[in-house]
């Protein structure tokens, strides 16, 4: 194999150019998914759908409890709330366009948005038990992200990637309830 003008005397792992230009014309409907995907699609799908129903779920629940908060340090913790609604949101939406790369569709239908959903709605009835619910959700798509991380192993580094990216920020949502839920404590 040549590669920029010199020879690589390693194992052959990457394709000619020949064969790429004509992988790249076969099943050209099928999008950003070619033949080099290794992933079962349609599980990836039914698990990003899963992930799209665990945001949207945390969403609701963030944006209940940042309308419902009251107290002496509710102005904080409300502005908390609202951050990561838009935040988990934002998630949703990297979600749900990847689904469609993939050649999915994105199920945001509410009939049995908290089945799917690996997060529960629990509303809370205190600003103290709103922040442990919201941290438990977050410990639950931690979980369910680290998961899916080691299920997608190399077979969709893309989709296992933007988990990546997207359990880090939930770590970080886990600490800042965490740090809420401390500063709570008499």
């Amino acid at each position: 194999m040549h590669i920029n003008g010199t020879e690589n005397s390693g194992p052959s792992v990457l394709t000619d150019i020949a064969t790429l230009r004509a992988r790249a014309r076969q099943n050209v409907e099928e999008g950003a998914v070619t033949i080099g995907y290794g992933a079962h699609r349609e599980t990836i799908i039914k698990l990003l759908n899963e992930a799209l129903a665990t945001e949207l779920v945390c969403v609701l629940r963030y944006k209940r409890h940042y309308f419902m908060a009251k107290g002496i340090s509710s102005e904080s913790v409300k502005a908390e709330f609202l951050q990561h609604a838009k935040e988990e949101m934002a998630h949703a939406d990297r979600i749900a366009k990847r689904i469609t790369e993939l050649g999915g569709e994105p199920d945001f239908s509410p009939d049995g948005l908290s089945s799917r959903s690996h997060a529960e709605y629990v509303p809370g009835d205190s600003l103290v038990s709103m922040i442990k619910e919201d941290l438990i959700a977050e410990r639950i798509a931690i979980e369910s992200y680290r998961e899916m991380v080691a299920f997608l192993a190399n077979n969709d580094p893309t989709t296992q990637r933007m988990i990546k990216e997207i359990l880090a920020m939930e770590e970080e949502h886990a600490d800042d309830m965490a740090s809420l839920l401390e500063g709570m404590k008499v």
